[in-house]
């Protein structure tokens, strides 16, 4: 089977990239992991404190990730695989396709405006023609209805 992984994060760039994944999904029988990468935790003496602020984190990203998947449900029918993980993103999203021979591409949504990001920059810089899958770039300008027309 196909799978798209798609980061996602609460950017409306993001849902962007998701609804192309999950609309490429469905037309190639395939389907959706859905990423969020919480970024490594700075050390802090306090363990309690530690503790209370990486829950919190996590709970944010599953609460993320839990929308977005809900939008694929209704949109598609589509049931992604959900994925959390904490670490370097650009390494986490290398352990993730290296791990799985599934993996078709990976889905990337770029603001409309400004800065491409640090994924598309690492993805589409540092790291272009390293990765054993293409980089789908999703322009965060697109309307729903383009989307759906060139996905």
């Amino acid at each position: 089977m196909r799978i798209y992984l798609v980061v996602v994060d609460d950017s409306p760039e993001a849902e962007i990239a998701l609804r192309f994944a999950a609309r490429r999904a469905v037309k190639t029988g395939g389907g959706v992991n859905i990423l969020s990468i919480l970024p490594p935790q700075e050390f802090i003496a306090f363990g309690g404190v530690q503790a209370t602020m990486e829950a919190e984190a996590r709970q944010q990203a599953e609460a993320v990730v839990g929308v977005a998947a809900g939008a694929i449900v209704r949109e598609s029918g589509l049931r992604p695989t959900i994925t959390v993980r904490e670490g370097d993103a650009p390494k986490v999203i290398r352990e993730i396709i290296d791990a799985d021979p599934q993996i078709a591409a990976l889905v990337l949504g770029a603001a409309p405006t400004g800065a491409p990001g640090e994924l598309i920059s690492h993805f589409a810089g540092t790291d272009a023609g390293a990765l054993p899958v293409p980089v789908m770039i999703i322009p965060g300008s697109l309307t729903p209805e383009q989307i759906d027309r060139l996905s």
